[in-house]
């Protein structure tokens, strides 16, 4: 099997998905050749020695750099491995993905990516709009372009409310006092538009899952948070049963027509629905949880890759909860020195050199 390229390899406060999708393709995959696709030589996963570790890892030039720099650097890799499939896990890389994907088709790298049109509605600018016409309840959400928008914004929608940035970010302004240093921050990194979104209050569930691409969702784990971090990522979770998140989460990748993995963020406020907060267009950090009872998630992702049919997998039962903790990584520092300087770092040699194309 051609090896299988990951991204978003950082664990910490703000965990990426990537470690915890290579832990999951190795439990049904364990011959696998795994590629990481870093960012940054500290990535936590690049000093790992369990199933989370790649094989090897090559610094690729961040999002902003654009499509184009994306695919030429994935070509000088190609030069070293026998890519077949990426995965990618990160949400602001997604566009260049999407850009790049005839090519990658082109050189034999298989990709499932959702549509531009789905992915642009389920955005945080469109994601209020595309929930009203569906009939999902969201929370009340405006866009500014600018200061005197926001604050605009913020008093038609009342005190306390969210700033958040297009991809990531989000802070809280409880008055107008507030306002500026909420989206100072996010505008200095993400720039314009913002959302202003009202508050809610309440418990908060995540369901991830494979969309099919035809409006069907193949499988999917539902879980409430049990605590989170400061970002809030969920630290802690159980699997729970809920008819009424399960509907929801139908309608909403039927009306996308889906394709791939992705998140629904939900929160549940007393006395009201479920409000669906965010659609995120990849797998969340805690994927590695359902694959350990039995609903293996990014392996299903990879049967779809390689045009099989997917094995059956459970259906994650109630009452199964994770919580992740935290350890210290030793490395040399000199390897971190070599990745920086060379982008790259190979863990386990190919047992095979790559067949000349030409």
């Amino acid at each position: 099997m051609k090896a299988v390229a990951v991204t978003g390899l950082h664990r910490g406060e703000n965990p990426q998905p990537g470690p915890a999708v290579i832990a999951s393709l190795r439990r049904r995959f364990p011959d696998l050749r795994i590629i990481g696709l870093s960012y940054d030589p500290m990535e936590s996963s690049l000093y790992g020695q369990g199933a989370d570790h790649p094989d090897a890892a090559y610094l690729i030039p961040f999002p902003g750099a654009g499509a184009t720099a994306l695919l030429e650097r994935l070509d000088m890799i190609r030069e070293k491995e026998d890519l077949g499939f990426v995965i990618p896990c990160l949400d602001s890389e997604l566009e260049n993905y999407m850009a790049i994907h005839p090519q990658l088709l082109e050189r034999g790298i298989g990709c499932i990516l959702p549509t531009p049109n789905s992915f642009k509605a389920r955005g945080k600018a469109d994601l209020y709009d595309f929930c009203r016409r569906i009939g999902v309840p969201v929370p009340v959400t405006k866009l500014a372009n600018n200061p005197a928008a926001v604050e605009r914004c913020a008093q038609e929608i009342g005190y306390p409310v969210y700033v958040k940035g297009r991809l990531y970010n989000a802070n809280l302004a409880r008055s107008r006092a507030d306002l500026a240093q909420a989206y100072d921050e996010i505008v200095k990194v993400w720039g314009w538009p913002l959302m202003v979104q009202e508050l809610l209050s309440g418990e908060e569930y995540d369901v991830a899952g494979v969309g099919d691409g035809k409006g069907r969702i193949v499988k999917s784990c539902t879980i409430r948070k049990l605590l989170r971090t400061s970002h809030g990522k969920g630290f802690a979770g159980i699997v729970v049963e809920d008819p009424e998140i399960d509907h929801l989460s139908q309608r909403i990748i039927h009306e996308l027509r889906w394709d791939g993995p992705f998140e629904l963020e939900f929160l549940k406020a007393p006395g009201k629905p479920h409000a669906l907060m965010e659609i995120n267009p990849r797998f969340p950090a805690w994927i590695d949880f359902p694959s350990q009872i039995g609903c293996n998630l990014p392996a299903l992702l990879l049967d779809r890759l390689l045009d099989q049919e997917p094995q059956p997998l459970r259906t994650c039962a109630a009452g199964q909860m994770f919580v992740r903790h935290c350890v210290d990584l030793v490395g040399e520092f000199s390897s971190f020195a070599d990745m920086a300087s060379s982008g790259e770092r190979i863990f386990k040699p190919r047992s095979a050199p790559i067949e000349s194309t030409s």
